[in-house]
């Protein structure tokens, strides 16, 4: 990393001046924290000892640069953590769809433009800033790009809890909010972290459709259903698929039922509008989509990370969970033939649930 500037600012200035410049880029949350992370670090290796990563190998390729900032881009001294709203204050409209059968539940963060591009340009615009106030200074902007332990940070920052379902929470804002960070080399100040405010609250854990929460602060990956939609490449474990309900690409149900978010913000960003009608599009309708326009209508999408071969092993599962209508049985046939052999054996399963053919412990669920 290049030096700070030789006569650097008042480092509480400073930092005064940071969380001034983030909130004019848009960002609702700012904090600073230091980089020592002792306890997460024995934490994350506790877990990824007990195999709860799944197949996620990239969780544990760089040892502990993860919990180790300087480590991972020496010279750190602080890291600035930054939160954006995503909320869309339309809980009801979620619950309604996660009840509807036939229709398609996406994650709430997907149904817009990937946030990972808008996040890292405002983050290097921030850096920008403050090297014209400044001068040039050691620095890395991160949004998911590298091993970070970000919701680590964002706690010691002051930007909210690590709740009961791993996931961020905000006494004022609630858990919409997705994070980024800047590693610098500035002595600034750092910011006191958030306490936890989940009590004797369970309700994360009991509504959590796979139970992949097997204990408060504990989630194992392998039966969670944003990795199973998201992250997993194979065949969905066949003792899941029926929790997984229409559940798409993603899940909510941890958020929605968390009393915080009752706090949270709806968001005016453009980007984060939902796109393709995917807040209201059945699964014949979705599972229709060609690759090339899958690939059309996905870009700029985080679902395009999925890839069309999962989207439609996504979404052949939803429809074995959905009601016998015409059109489901219609859209499963359409596809029993892919060309896939991913896709065609997940279809087939749909089948069986309709027709009672082969009906036993491979087909029960949880």
């Amino acid at each position: 990393m290049p030096s700070p500037a030789s006569c650097p600012p008042d480092p509480s200035a400073l930092a005064a001046r940071v969380r001034e410049l983030a909130r004019e880029l848009g960002f609702q949350r700012v904090g600073i924290s230091g980089v020592e992370l002792g306890d997460d670090e024995a934490h994350l290796r506790d877990w990824l000892a007990r195999g709860l990563q799944g197949t996620m190998g990239w969780m544990a390729a760089h040892g502990d640069k993860r919990s180790r900032p300087a480590e991972l881009i020496p010279g750190t001294l602080r890291v600035v953590s930054v939160g954006f709203d995503y909320g869309r204050r339309d809980d009801d409209e979620a619950w309604a769809t996660l009840a509807d059968g036939e229709r398609a539940y996406v994650a709430r963060y997907a149904l817009g433009r990937d946030y990972h591009k808008l996040m890292r340009n405002r983050l290097q615009k921030l850096a920008e800033r403050i090297a014209a106030e400044i001068g040039p200074f050691g620095h890395r902007v991160f949004v998911d790009s590298a091993p970070v332990l970000e919701r680590a940070l964002a706690r010691n920052a002051g930007l909210g809890w690590i709740g009961k379902h791993t996931c961020l929470i905000d006494r004022d804002g609630g858990s919409w909010f997705f994070l980024g960070e800047i590693y610098v080399d500035l002595p600034l100040p750092i910011d006191e972290p958030a306490t936890a405010h989940c009590g004797t609250c369970m309700r994360c854990i009991e509504i959590c459709p796979t139970q992949a929460i097997v204990a408060p602060y504990r989630l194992d990956a392998r039966r969670c259903i944003s990795y199973l939609t998201i992250e997993h490449e194979g065949a969905i474990p066949e003792e899941l698929r029926p929790a997984i309900g229409n559940r798409i690409f993603g899940c909510d149900d941890c958020q929605l039922v968390c009393p915080w978010n009752k706090f949270a913000k709806r968001t005016d960003e453009p980007d984060f509008r939902a796109r393709n009608d995917l807040d209201t599009a059945t699964l014949p309708q979705l599972f229709a989509w060609t690759e090339d326009e899958f690939l059309a209508r996905t870009e700029g999408s985080a679902i395009r990370r999925s890839g069309h071969e999962r989207w439609l092993r996504n979404i052949a599962v939803a429809l074995g969970n959905a009601p016998e209508t015409p059109a489901v049985m219609a859209a499963l046939a359409s596809r029993r033939d892919d060309p896939s052999p991913l896709v065609r054996e997940h279809v087939a399963w749909a089948l069986r649930r309709h027709t009672g053919e082969n009906e036993g412990s491979a087909t029960s669920g949880p």
